[in-house]
């Protein structure tokens, strides 16, 4: 068939956990496909590209500029309009136009909306069956990161957007011909948004390739904590800072010399002054190359109290044998027990406690990691992953009819 795959983000090199999704799902579609990639770019990323154009039929780009200036006029036009801000901050005029002399020119089989953001423009494909990939049930991500806010300004246009969201989420739902979500509990968020039962929907995990992704030979004494995501993300935030106020003086009591490592892009200036607080705390932001931090990791964390989909941090730390501790919302829709593949903890002193038995016992942190592995070979391997694609593909195109 003959795909046209529209991207928010340039999914080329998968170092963040949507890039990952959609950098497997290509190398899939490519074995069976003919690809056609549209996607948005930040600055030169002509390297990127060429990589990408390895296994694309056609490689697509328009420019993506964001400031806060850029977002506050979209704010004043989704609250003129009516529409979610997130959908209007990417609905650029560029992009449009270049979809339109696509589709004028080939007449694709498939079109792609990889994220919701991309939907909007995979709508303007005339003959194309449409099919809305959910990384995440997104009004449900941001109903719960508005959760926990404290009230105010920010909070109030955070529950405006989520509802929002939620109504254009299930309109989409309803109108495309196939949607791919994730888990069970992203398809009854969907479901929910729709306002009712969804007979389009492929359920597909997120998906990595164990060939890539090879277990972390640990150093013997490996005894730091490390939390490793990109930090302009507000889950990433919220979570941290959760762990860093609540859960981390509990570890610190018990173990003066723990050390924190937060890595990942763009951490906020509130979390980057933990560096000079004298806590055992190590904020780096973005690094080239994470091996020294995966090997000195006695147990990697993942404190997120907001989310949806699945955490592709976690696909990968159980794929790298990385003993975990995770809070429920961090592993949903990923089919692991806690005390089998990773520790799973909800209150400070339960996620401290959990982390602090990490840390001591050597022999339970190397078992969790050997069943993680395991677990990812046997489930979350693109390679068997993603054979339901095709089956949605056709479905899609039966509906199309």
């Amino acid at each position: 068939m003959k795909v046209l795959l529209l991207t928010q983000v340039l999914p080329f090199p998968p170092d963040s956990g949507p890039k990952v999704k959609t950098w497997n799902v290509i190398k899939y579609l490519a074995q069976h496909h003919q690809v056609t990639l549209v996607s948005f770019v930040r600055g030169d990323q002509s390297v990127e590209i060429e990589a990408l154009a390895a296994y694309c039929h056609a490689v697509h780009t328009v420019p993506m500029k964001r400031g806060a200036l850029r977002d506050g006029w979209y704010m004043l036009r989704s609250l003129l309009s009516g529409q979610p801000f997130l959908m209007i901050r990417d609905d650029r005029a560029e992009m449009r136009q270049l979809i339109d002399r696509l589709a004028g020119e080939t007449k694709f089989d498939i079109v792609h909306a990889d994220q919701l953001n991309m939907a909007q423009y995979a709508a303007r494909v005339p003959g194309a069956a449409k099919v809305l990939d959910a990384h995440n049930a997104l009004w449900l991500l941001y109903q719960r990161l508005w959760a926990t806010m404290s009230q105010g300004p920010k909070k109030w246009l955070l529950k405006r957007d989520w509802q929002l969201l939620k109504t254009y989420e299930g309109n989409i739902c309803r109108q495309f011909e196939g949607v791919l979500a994730v888990s069970q509990e992203d398809t009854a968020a969907l479901e929910e948004a729709a306002g009712q039962p969804l007979k389009n929907v492929t359920i597909i995990p997120i998906a990595v390739d164990t060939d890539e992704v090879a277990p972390v030979k640990r150093q013997p004494a490996a005894n730091h904590i490390l939390h490793i995501g990109t930090m302009f993300w507000p889950p990433n935030i919220d979570g941290i800072l959760w762990f860093l106020r609540e859960v981390w003086p509990l570890i610190r009591a018990k173990c003066p010399d723990a050390v924190f490592d937060v890595v990942g892009a763009k951490p906020p200036p509130e979390v980057l002054a933990y560096n000079e607080a004298g806590l055992g705390v190590n904020v780096t932001g973005y690094v080239d190359d994470p091996a020294p931090y995966y090997e000195n990791a006695g147990v990697m964390i993942v404190p997120l109290r907001a989310g949806g989909g699945m955490r592709v941090k976690i696909l990968n730390a159980l794929a790298q044998e990385l003993p975990m501790v995770s809070t429920t919302i961090g592993c949903e829709g990923i089919a692991v027990e806690s005390g089998q593949h990773l520790l799973v903890a909800d209150s400070p002193q339960d996620f401290a406690n959990a982390a602090l038995q990490l840390l001591n016992d050597h022999q339970l942190a190397r078992t969790l990691g050997e069943n993680g592995r395991q677990l990812i070979q046997s489930t979350y391997d693109y390679r068997s992953a993603c054979l339901p694609l095709d089956d949605c593909y056709n479905a899609a195109l039966v509906r199309r009819q």
